[in-house]
């Protein structure tokens, strides 16, 4: 079950997108890591991932996802497409998704002269310092090439590490909302048992999400349910009718 959280102001609430950019995840040859992280960490943080996209190195598809997305959720992370080969295009993509010139950015060639030897700041890595007119610098502890932020959209790499030092570099600047907060009852028996005293719950309890989730070990069929509101007593309440259920019906 997935029912839409209802009663609570809009302040209450910080949603986010999430844009994954690269032909080797749509290919397979590269396993994205950077979702589940990202999940986890706006989760943490009081943000609701609301929902992920993965689109190729193509710029007319990274433009219609950004435009699309920028509109509709306060905030927008991309992963991938910013390093220094020919087919890192997500920054062009950017600027063009936001009309503005891309132009060689002083702040980032002076991260980036410092950081490689002379004469190893090549042309192929300059493209690295080209940052959409306007945006602000995100800071890469990792390897110094900087992501960048234009209004409420946050460009990152995609290696994983990298990105990972890129969020924590953003997440003081992040407004944030309530936190959700959950919790899980086991029930030892199949979903349909006791689907329908849940969706009865649900009703009852509509500041709260109730989802059941069946699983299956050896031919032995369980539900994990999982009761999530931003409001711990609204929580409480419905865990314990959740849990009155389920041991209502086992016995």
């Amino acid at each position: 079950m997935s029912p839409e959280m209802t009663g609570h102001k809009k302040d209450d609430v910080v949603t986010a997108a999430f844009l994954v950019i690269g032909d080797e995840i749509l290919s397979g040859r590269t396993k994205d890591k950077n979702i589940g992280f990202l999940a986890d960490y706006l989760t943490a943080l009081g943000i609701d991932l609301k929902e992920v996209r993965v689109v190729p190195d193509e710029k007319p598809e990274i433009v219609i996802a950004i435009n699309a997305l920028r509109g509709k959720y306060d905030y927008v992370f991309t992963s991938g497409g910013i390093g220094p080969t020919h087919d890192d295009i997500t920054a062009e993509s950017i600027a063009e998704a936001f009309g503005v010139p891309l132009n060689l950015d002083p702040r980032a060639v002076a991260i980036l002269e410092s950081h490689y030897s002379p004469g190893q700041f090549t042309p192929a890595r300059q493209r690295m310092a080209r940052i959409p007119e306007g945006a602000d610098l995100i800071e890469n502890k990792v390897s110094k090439a900087p992501g960048f932020r234009l209004e409420n959209v946050h460009v990152m790499a995609g290696v994983p590490s990298i990105m990972q030092a890129m969020m924590d570099a953003i997440a003081p600047t992040l407004k944030i909302g309530a936190k959700m907060l959950s919790e899980t009852v086991a029930a030892d028996m199949p979903e349909s048992r006791i689907a329908e005293r849940l969706a009865a719950i649900q009703d009852a309890h509509p500041h709260t999400l109730i989802g059941s989730y069946p699983r299956a070990t050896d031919g032995r069929f369980t539900t994990q349910i999982v009761v999530r509101s931003r409001d711990e007593a609204l929580l409480r309440a419905a865990v314990r009718e959740v849990a009155e259920a389920v041991a209502e019906i086992s016995g």
